[in-house]
């Protein structure tokens, strides 16, 4: 027997694998589960290729095909046998000579029927595609394919008229007979022929533009042919819509079958479908849009970027719109109306404050305006943008530059032209200020202390000063939003890094470290400047990584002795450097920044931030010198180059790490560059990072990454030893100091039921003497369950029971009921067990303040529901929902489906992931937003549409029943916290199904999904 090769492998463990493994030690070998997700596919696929070897190893001759025929019914009557629900008589193979092939239209008499033309490869089957000897040209099988398709949607970079010119025929065929063509481009390079896109439009074909290629990027060619019958197909490829592509080209497109390949199709359709509903991509109509789009054609020819405000589209994108939602939250639920909001510079500040203050100015809250900016440019460009997201050309007036408002209701003002005037302090609702880290100036800080609008705005790219202040202090210390990194980056509003952490033999973990501060600067300046060794590293590191040339970077450093350090090392080793630091005047600086811009220096090394002003688009290279544990810092540090400009197509960022104290901690830097979750960090550090935005990359070096890793282990504070060591440091503390003091979440406190929960921790901190009662540790687990309650009435009765209020009879009681004493415990005990709880004196106390911990962090509005307990958007357990709809035995439910007759109602849960491996192609889109209204379902894999289940889905509304989604990203549980809660996505109503065991049912939703779940249930990034 044959030795098993080295490599990877996804190999089902049949009895011959075992006996060669065998034969292999067992440390060699690495094995992992069969995610039961997954499991379908992988064993179908197993038992297909066993059916497929018996079939081939049938003899016989004229009679072999009957044979195998015969072969494969017993097959399939086997199955049946097994799972008689899925598999049946009706599956049995009748003819054995022949295929189906085509059903034609009725003809007109005396006409005879008339069948469409096939594309050459057969419909069922893949195939490559290379415009080869002895192979169909991509051309013939397009137009073959559209003979017969129902809908065609096309994408491609860029459409000519000559490619066009070769499936006109072929297009209007399919017009002519009531199919759909849909058409998704760009005007990428100015490439695109306008002639073509308005024949196209003509012709009938629906088509939607790409006008902004810089952050579109849409490089994707691609056909699908969409058949009623579901013999659909697809090509992706190489080729565009070219002569060229389609004819004689060296092009290379793969065929896909809906039989062969069903997920590679979803996949498809369900990016297709977000494109299309994307704004990015905007309908062209030739009559309307014919000049925007001839404009837009000859800047890309002319490397020109349209700056016409009418463009702009003011639907917020889905980043934007959570940040809206925060918002609403911070003011309806919290009653906070004094916010801050952290966003990166090129993310659309501007675009959100118009749009809250629209949505505040809707809902009568709000109606004079004072927007407060300190540059002229900044206030015309702003005035325009609210204007367009008015949709009103004459609102607001100027206060700049010697011109003076006529009504001042809506007033755009500069911060020296309000310096010397006598406002009065509640003339304006609203107040936002722009570049708000400048309100630490005392022009800026005289106006706010005197202005008293209703609302006030803060909008920053950087809250932290280089002068150590904090605009925070104005917003009660706290920011409302801060837009994460990563999400600006998916949009592509950013440019994509490329990180490189290099380990730099310098060990710091002996220095001096103060809590709350971190290293003490000195020493770090003392480690560092006049390190020959570390300067000549980052060099040769500098000169490996980038063309030196060319490159336009900044390098923080820990104290301006370091920075001229650096800057005196690089020049003299012929990289030409300045410092720019608190010893360079004013003149200085100016020369030195424009030396930067035209590229006679090279690299910019500083203390401090460039946040006060300074524009450097062009900065294409981060070099961060020293340790830097602040999150907020370091992503204002990366910020620096993160601006788009033409002439770069990444930010290089090298990263110098050394070994660090055991308080410094790394994963605070990491969670804020990456999104990725406290717990799931280390695993993501190891694995290098799988899941980064497009054009992203991190690498760390092999000893780097061992330093990370190290520190990630032994510094974050969510052990239990070092849970209670910070709660020794802080002493007799509330939970919601602890948390905000030790930099944890509470999610860290209850995720290991040894600790006990918070009366666990006090108890081995010496804090909390009572050794606890009967229920104790059944409560602290029971706690830890309850962290995704965000609904502030469920939160208000907690806190009351916790107190000692005895609730009313209902169903809100019930769902506290299973929360606190599991699923099974009986609801005719309710009395009984609120007894048992009020004799636990200390966790009822915990009650009281978890209760206020998750209703601070609560961050969307919720929707009431008639007649059920319910919050739109709020969070639930399985049991939780089940006990909302009066369901007595939640604990009983074991499928994502259920109908309760009593409440005449269909809830569904659906966990977007099915896979703990998280991409599963076969998988992934089976349940998903097609629109922020609109969800795709699909059924139990026993359910067709005749069946009584599925008759009822369909005419629900009809017959008075409603259907309830539950919907949540992963099932992969949190350790003791159990596994995720779903968001109630609320009532939904029927449109329309296709497909049958399982169906795959599209429905309406009452209430549009939040942004942040419409970003995950997408097929793409938002």
């Amino acid at each position: 027997m044959a030795d098993l090769d080295r490599g990877i492998y996804e190999h089902l463990i049949t009895e011959q694998l075992a006996e060669r493994l065998r034969q292999v030690a067992p440390a060699l070998v690495q094995h992992d589960k069969i995610e039961l997700a997954d499991a379908p596919d992988v064993l179908s696929r197993h038992i297909a290729g066993l059916a497929r070897r018996a079939l081939l190893a049938v003899g016989g001759g004229e009679d072999k095909l009957a044979r195998q025929v015969e072969l494969a019914n017993r097959i399939a009557e086997n199955i049946g046998r097994a799972e008689p629900r899925a598999v049946d008589n009706a599956d049995q193979i009748t003819d054995a000579q022949r295929l189906l092939h085509a059903i034609a239209a009725p003809p007109t008499p005396p006409a005879q029927p008339t069948f469409p033309p096939r594309p050459t490869t057969p419909l069922s089957s893949g195939a490559l595609l290379v415009n080869g000897r002895h192979q169909p040209r991509i051309g013939h099988e397009v137009t073959h394919e559209m003979a017969s398709a129902d809908r065609v949607d096309l994408l491609c970079a860029f459409i000519k008229w000559h490619g066009l010119r070769i499936i006109e025929p072929a297009i209007r065929d399919l017009i002519d007979r009531g199919g759909r063509l849909r058409v998704i481009t760009t005007t990428y390079l100015g490439a695109t022929d306008q002639r073509a896109l308005d024949r196209l439009a003509e012709l009938g074909a629906d088509i939607k533009i790409s006008y902004e290629t810089r952050t579109t990027r849409l490089h994707a060619k691609a056909w699908l042919f969409r058949r009623n019958n579901g013999m659909t197909t697809a090509y992706v490829g190489s080729s565009n819509l070219s002569k060229a592509a389609l004819v004689d080209g060296l092009e290379w497109n793969v065929r896909i079958s809906n039989v062969e390949q069903p997920y590679v199709i979803d996949t498809f359709t369900a990016t297709f479908e977000d494109y299309w509903h994307d704004p990015a991509f905007e309908d062209y109509q030739p009559g309307r849009d014919a000049e925007r789009l001839r404009t837009a054609l000859r800047g890309e020819r002319r490397d020109e970027a349209s700056t016409e405000i009418a463009n702009l589209d003011v639907r917020p994108y889905p980043y934007q719109a959570e940040v809206l939602a925060d918002l609403d939250a911070e003011r309806k639920v919290h009653g906070r109306w004094r916010n801050l909001v952290v966003m990166a510079t090129g993310t659309g500040k501007t675009v959100v404050a118009a749009l809250d203050y629209r949505r505040l100015h809707r809902e009568k809250a709000v109606d004079s305006l004072l927007f407060v900016a300190h540059q002229e440019q900044i206030l015309r460009q702003s005035l325009a943008t609210f204007r367009q997201v008015m949709g009103d050309g004459s609102f607001g007036e100027t206060l700049v530059g010697g011109r003076e408002p006529q009504h001042w209701r809506h007033v755009f003002a500069s911060i020296q032209s309000l310096h010397r005037r006598e406002i009065d302090p509640e003339a304006y609702d609203m107040v936002i200020v722009d570049e708000f880290h400048h309100a630490e100036a005392p022009t800026y800080a005289r106006l706010l202390e005197r202005l008293k609008p209703r609302v006030l705005l803060g909008l920053t790219a950087t809250p932290d000063r280089s002068d150590g202040g904090d605009v925070r202090r104005w917003f009660d210390g706290r920011a409302a939003v801060e837009l994460h990194l990563w999400e600006a980056l998916e949009r592509q509003l950013l440019a994509p890094f490329q990180y490189f952490g290099l380990h730099d033999d310098v060990d710091l973990s002996q220095l001096r470290w103060k809590r709350g501060q971190g290293y003490d600067p000195t020493e770090l300046d003392g480690v560092y400047t006049g390190n020959d060794a570390r300067a000549r590293m980052v060099l040769r590191a500098v000169r490996d990584s980038v063309d030196v040339d060319r490159m336009r970077a900044l390098g923080f450093c820990v104290s301006i002795g370091h920075a001229e350090f650096m800057a005196g090392w690089f020049s003299r080793h012929g990289v030409r450097s300045a410092a720019i630091t608190s010893r360079v005047d004013g003149a200085g600086r100016q020369a030195l920044l424009k030396e930067f811009r035209d590229g006679t220096v090279k690299v910019l090394f500083t203390v401090d931030l460039f946040n006060e002003g300074v524009d450097l688009p062009m900065v294409d290279t981060i070099l961060m010198l020293r340790p830097t544990e602040s999150a907020t810092i370091f992503l204002q540090q990366l910020g620096r180059g993160l601006r788009l400009d033409d002439d770069k197509p990444c930010l290089t960022v090298l990263d110098f790490i050394g070994g660090q104290h055991a308080n410094f901690r790394f994963d605070l830097r990491w969670r804020a560059l990456t999104g990725v979750s406290r717990r799931a960090i280390t695993e993501a550090v190891r694995d290098d990072f799988p899941s980064l935005p497009s054009g992203c990359h991190i690498q760390l070096d092999r000893v780097a990454k061992d330093i990370v890793l190290a520190n990630l282990r032994s510094a974050m504070p969510t052990s239990k030893t070092g849970l209670v060591k910070e709660l020794r440091l802080l002493g007799d503390v509330s939970l919601g100091e602890f948390l905000r003091e030790a930099g944890v979440e509470i999610e860290d406190v209850y995720r290991s039921a040894s600790y006990g929960g918070w009366t666990g921790l006090r108890r081995l901190a010496g804090l909390e003497s009572s050794p606890g009662g009967q229920d104790d540790r059944e409560l602290g687990r029971a706690i830890g369950r309850m962290l995704h309650l965000d609904d502030p009435d469920r939160l208000d009765l907690l806190a009351r029971v916790a107190a000692g209020e005895r609730p009313e009879t209902g169903r809100l009681w019930d769902m506290l009921h299973f929360d606190l004493w599991g699923p099974n415990a009986p609801l005719s005990q309710r009395g009984e067990r609120l007894a048992r709880l009020r004799a636990e004196p200390p966790r009822c106390a915990e009650l009281r303040q978890v209760a206020e911990v998750l209703r601070e962090r609560i961050h969307r509005v919720t929707v009431p529901v008639d007649g059920l307990p319910l919050k739109v958007h709020a969070r639930y357990s399985r049991n939780e929902a089940c006990a909302a709809f009066g369901m007595p035995n939640p604990g009983s439910l074991r499928e994502g489906v259920k109908w309760l007759p009593d409440a005449r109602a269909d809830i569904f849960f659906v966990t977007l992931v099915k896979s703990e491996q998280h991409y599963s192609p076969t998988t992934m889109y089976a349940d998903r937003a097609v629109t922020d209204t609109l969800f795709q379902w699909e059924s139990q894999s026993t359910t067709s549409s005749a069946s009584a289940t599925g008759q009822r889905y369909i005419h629900h509304a009809a017959r008075g029943s409603t259907v309830h989604l539950f919907v949540r990203e992963t099932r992969i549980p949190d350790r003791d916290l159990g596994a995720p809660a779903y968001l109630y996505a609320g009532p939904m109503t029927y449109q329309e199904h296709t497909g049958d065991r399982p169906m795959r049912v599209l429905w309406e939703l009452r209430h549009p999904l939040p942004a942040d779940m419409y970003a995950a249930a997408r097929a793409i990034a938002a």
